[in-house]
């Protein structure tokens, strides 16, 4: 993985550099998104490509590359970085300034900055073989604006970190009033009585790509019905399954909170219909 893109060439990882005036150094001010690809199949770009967009439209990034543009980038570093397993990271600063100074700078260019990275092999709608992930909770301490996909992570790292420290592969968040939010790097659900519940999105919650597609495929197919409604606590150390979601990680279950067993401390066959759904359909995005 060292062919990486950086303002309208493609280098060896090792020749990409940045100045260290650069917004997105100085500020974490830009945004970014993560887009697996599967044997060269990308999923979900279309609607991480309008999220991004989005993301720079909330916060003054003026950069109207079009979607064949982003395409042409991806699928570019995709072919030189050997196929595989891939997610490609994209990322579009403000740009580099000549002083440090809060306020947006005027006729910036934005530094644009991708490259791709082993990502593991598509999960399988097996319990047999599925990961088991074992999640903390904590009060989420992070900013209000969830929604835009920044790069001003330190919070969400700070999250993570809490949750690894203790031997978790997560950390589940929540709000003033103990209810649900998402997770440091994850959209979240519960599954209680064969219906499955995540927050409705709002300020507080990433709008996750794989967390749209799943909900669609779901609401398409109508076996498995969903909700999205506040989410207490107590709800989550009573459900019956436990969900996250990222584009990396698919839809994993979550076996343990806090060092109990979620059910039967064992992943669910709700689980497992939702996960051969969302594969099957994965790629229609």
């Amino acid at each position: 993985m060292s062919i990486v893109f950086l303002n309208d060439s493609y280098m060896p990882m090792e020749e990409a550099k940045i100045s260290p005036m650069d917004r997105g150094f100085l500020f974490g001010d830009g945004i970014y998104e993560v887009i697996p690809s599967y044997d060269g199949q990308l999923v979900g770009f279309a609607p991480h490509i309008e999220r991004m967009k989005n993301g720079m439209q909330e916060i003054g990034i003026k950069f109207d590359w079009s979607v064949d543009k982003w395409r042409e980038v991806t699928e570019g570093l995709i072919e030189k970085n050997g196929r595989g397993n891939l997610g490609i990271y994209l990322h579009v600063s403000r740009g580099t300034d000549s002083k440090r100074f809060h306020a947006y700078p005027e006729d910036v260019a934005p530094t644009i900055f991708a490259f791709a990275f082993e990502i593991a092999a598509a999960p399988v709608a097996d319990k047999a073989q599925a990961k088991g992930y074992k999640v903390s909770t904590t009060r989420d301490l992070r900013w209000e604006r969830c929604h835009i996909k920044s790069t001003s992570l330190l919070g969400n790292v700070m999250h993570f970190q809490q949750g690894f420290e203790q031997g978790a592969n997560e950390t589940l968040l929540f709000n003033a009033n103990n209810e649900l939010t998402e997770a440091s790097a994850c959209n979240a659900y519960i599954v209680k009585d064969g219906v499955v519940v995540t927050p409705p999105l709002d300020n507080q919650i990433l709008p996750g790509i794989t967390r749209f597609m799943l909900l669609d495929i779901l609401a398409k197919d109508g076996t498995i019905k969903v909700e999205e409604r506040a989410i207490t606590m107590d709800e989550v150390f009573s459900a019956d399954e436990v969900w996250v979601t990222s584009s990396s990680k698919e839809v994993a279950a979550v076996v343990e909170v806090d060092g109990k067993p979620v059910g039967d401390g064992q992943v669910g066959d709700v689980w497992q219909a939702a996960q051969k759904l969302y594969s099957a359909g994965k790629h229609n995005y």
